[in-house]
């Protein structure tokens, strides 16, 4: 493997600011760096990030609204029907348990409200009921708000966003030549598909990928720019946490340097946007954490779906300790 060296990527980040994209060769080669030379390329990446984000970090948070009961196989999810994970299942939480939530949202510092139900896509009544929370949201905060309910048809799309829901997430998963491996009950381009409806009709588009779930660093390279394809504003990088009880419970989790290589690499390739570290961040990055941030300008803050998170204080210390700043929302 062809080796690049500091000064190339600093110059290849000048590149990338000037606006001439990496090639799939050069993505490919930040994955497989070794390991002490990992400063370098985040290095760089930050001389990306912080020209298009300065210092500012944008926190998340994820309300739960419907756990469990999911009809799809998915291997990494502890929702899924096949799933034999001990967790809580409930159907809708009410309007009112939503908007309270969008209330603690704003006690973490968090700017983007992200409503996430699990089930393979919601009815019209379901989306109605979003709707509901939504509107009153909107009237008491400044928060921007995110929906994820699943496969969604544009007509769906169309009344979430003259609600005032302002993105829709939907992660591409993982690449298509892996998703056999991981989903069975649909499919990629299903994935797809939606994250291009939900982006017609005004919504804009959040999509990522769970990494750690046997892709290949080829793959990994492509979903990225498959992203970029997708012109997707925000990028969820999650890493997968292998719950027990699930298909994917013996899978390796990825080493820290290996988180850091794939955040590093989706800053080159999707230069403006919103690149977030989410679920897994805790268990695969741990100690390297404040790293991550370096090429990513975006975090969860909190709980995730049915795996906890750290402190929202441990948060704010981490980027108040590198010197960076939460970028609030106004109470």
């Amino acid at each position: 493997m062809e080796t690049v060296h500091v000064t190339d990527w600093k110059n290849l980040a000048d590149d990338v600011i000037s606006g001439k994209g990496i090639t799939a060769k050069e993505a490919l080669m930040i994955l497989q760096l070794p390991d002490e030379r990992v400063l370098d390329v985040m290095n760089a990446a930050y001389k990306i990030r912080h020209h298009y984000y300065g210092k500012k970090v944008k926190l998340n948070m994820i309300i739960n609204t419907k756990s469990g009961l999911c009809p799809e196989d998915c291997g990494y999810c502890s929702q899924s029907i096949i799933s034999e994970a001990p967790i809580d299942k409930y159907a809708w939480l009410t309007q009112e348990k939503i908007v309270e939530g969008a209330f603690e949202a704003q006690r973490r510092k968090a700017g983007t409200y992200c409503i996430v139900a699990s089930g393979r896509r919601p009815t019209d009544k379901e989306v109605e009921h979003v709707i509901g929370a939504v509107k009153e949201i909107r009237e008491k905060t400044d928060l921007k708000i995110c929906a994820c309910l699943g496969f969604l048809n544009e007509g769906q799309a169309e009344r979430l966003v003259a609600a005032g829901v302002h993105r829709y997430n939907h992660n591409l998963n993982t690449h298509a030549d892996n998703y056999n491996n991981i989903c069975s009950t649909h499919g990629y381009d299903d994935r797809v598909d939606t994250v291009q409806t939900s982006k017609k009709a005004g919504l804009s588009p959040c999509s990522g990928a769970i990494f750690g779930m046997g892709e290949t660093d080829e793959q990994a390279v492509d979903i990225a720019f498959q992203l970029q394809k997708l012109d997707a504003d925000s990028i969820p990088c999650n890493f997968l946490v292998a719950v027990p009880g699930t298909p994917l419970q013996e899978q390796k989790a990825l080493t820290p340097m290996q988180c850091l290589k794939i955040l590093a690499m989706m800053r080159f390739v999707n230069p403006t946007k919103e690149i977030r570290i989410s679920g897994g961040r805790e268990v695969n990055l741990r100690s390297l954490q404040p790293l991550g941030l370096f090429a990513a300008n975006s975090i969860f803050v909190g709980d995730y779906l049915t795996t906890q998170g750290q402190e929202p204080t441990s948060d704010w210390t981490l980027i108040e300790d590198l010197g960076f700043e939460i970028e609030e929302c106004a109470l």
